[in-house]
């Protein structure tokens, strides 16, 4: 009864949320020109999220308006990529709302809202039954085209302290891409017992910006499993110092583990 009413009370504000965000859309849009959905899903989230999690940074979003960039961020709840699009630079620039095109388990990009938004943000499906490149290829031909990947490479949520062991498909999809790869920790992303409920729940939230890792060590060899496997320990170590918490990689590998095989990532 008591998790009936907390629902009903999450989806109420959210509901608040999105009538604020209606008016910020409308404001903004006489001037902008970019796709409807997508500018008025981000004007509700630059009004809820500095709201509901008091949403602030360590210094201004890194990347630049017109750069390809992989964004790589520890998972600890289905709200991280909203939080992680919060702060683009093209906010009062204009003309256009670019989004983190975030790689997403497709269970749950299939389900009926979490599907709207994520295809509004062109997120990019990945089905986690099988071992098939194709999202890692899309994700190429993405950068290629001047814009952003996000990638939650510890395979889904991740509630314990630390960064659990990464997928090594991210090493592959860095060095293949030779973008800058820009570390983003989310420090205290709500989480609850529902999908519904964590993003309802008030937080302070901290986004933590590093400077693009450096790659130049292992470009130019032969991308087997021992160099991407190497490669992405370094990057996620790299995420987890910017985090000041261990990196537990190294831990596990199996005889059959696979290079180039789609990020394990998910909003939830």
């Amino acid at each position: 009864m008591e998790e009936t009413l907390s629902d009903t009370w999450a989806i109420g504000i959210l509901l608040l949320y999105l009538v604020i965000g209606v008016g910020v859309f409308y404001w903004k849009s006489r001037k902008w020109t970019t796709d409807w959905n997508l500018l008025a899903l981000y004007c509700v989230n630059r009004i809820y999220s500095p709201l509901m999690f008091h949403w602030r940074s360590n210094r201004p979003c890194p990347w630049s308006e017109n750069e390809s960039a992989i964004i790589l961020a520890n998972h600890r709840s289905p709200v991280d990529p909203m939080l992680l699009w919060m702060n683009d630079q093209r906010w009062n620039r204009g003309p256009a709302v670019r989004p983190v095109r975030f790689l997403m388990a497709k269970e749950y990009y299939q389900i009926p809202g979490v599907h709207w938004i994520g295809k509004t943000m062109q997120s990019i499906p990945v089905d986690r039954s099988v071992h098939d490149a194709k999202p890692v290829m899309k994700a190429l031909r993405i950068l290629k085209e001047n814009n952003l990947v996000g990638v939650f490479p510890e395979g889904g949520i991740n509630k314990e302290n630390g960064i659990k062991e990464a997928n090594p498909g991210i090493a592959f999809l860095a060095l293949r891409a030779k973008v800058p790869v820009y570390p983003v920790f989310v420090k205290n992303s709500p989480q609850a017992k529902s999908m519904v409920g964590c993003f309802c729940k008030p937080e302070r939230v901290e986004i933590i910006y590093g400077d693009p890792i450096d790659l130049s060590a292992y470009e130019g060899k032969r991308k087997n499993q021992e160099l991407l496997r190497e490669a992405c320990d370094y990057m996620m170590t790299q995420l987890a110092d910017l985090g000041g918490v261990e990196y537990h990689g190294n831990q596990s590998k199996p005889q059959d583990e696979k290079p180039i095989i789609p990020m394990n990532d998910s909003v939830g």
